[in-house]
């Protein structure tokens, strides 16, 4: 099993880190829009996203639609991947506090997917 590795840059960046707080404010902002979102449907939060949720709540525009359509020739992904790509895009974007998902979304989504596909 491959364990993902933390790169050099990232151990050596002068950035300060994100405070606690400051993610955990950004993490109950993200599930109150979930929460608003689904509106009382029974569903709570992105990961529990019905396929009518993620047609009406995880478009994305054509530069978004080429990365996917990337992710399912290239690496092989399936219809079932596709979804949890986009339902984790969709989370993305809240934790950003945007509506739209954009290309970044996706892209690290499908990076994230390709993660968990190699821990598999």
């Amino acid at each position: 099993m491959d364990v993902p590795r933390v790169e050099y840059r990232e151990m050596t960046s002068s950035r300060p880190a994100e405070p606690s707080e400051a993610i955990r404010t950004r993490v109950e902002e993200a599930r109150r829009r979930q929460l608003e979102r689904f509106g009382g449907e029974g569903t709570y939060t992105n990961a529990r996203m019905k396929n009518r949720h993620v047609r009406a709540h995880c478009q994305v525009d054509s530069d978004g639609q080429v990365l996917l359509r990337q992710a399912m020739d290239v690496l092989g992904f399936s219809a079932r991947a596709y979804t949890k790509i986009l339902r984790v895009a969709r989370t993305i974007a809240d934790l950003e506090g945007v509506h739209a998902i954009a290309p970044h979304h996706v892209s690290e989504a499908i990076n994230y997917r390709s993660l968990d596909r190699r821990l598999e």
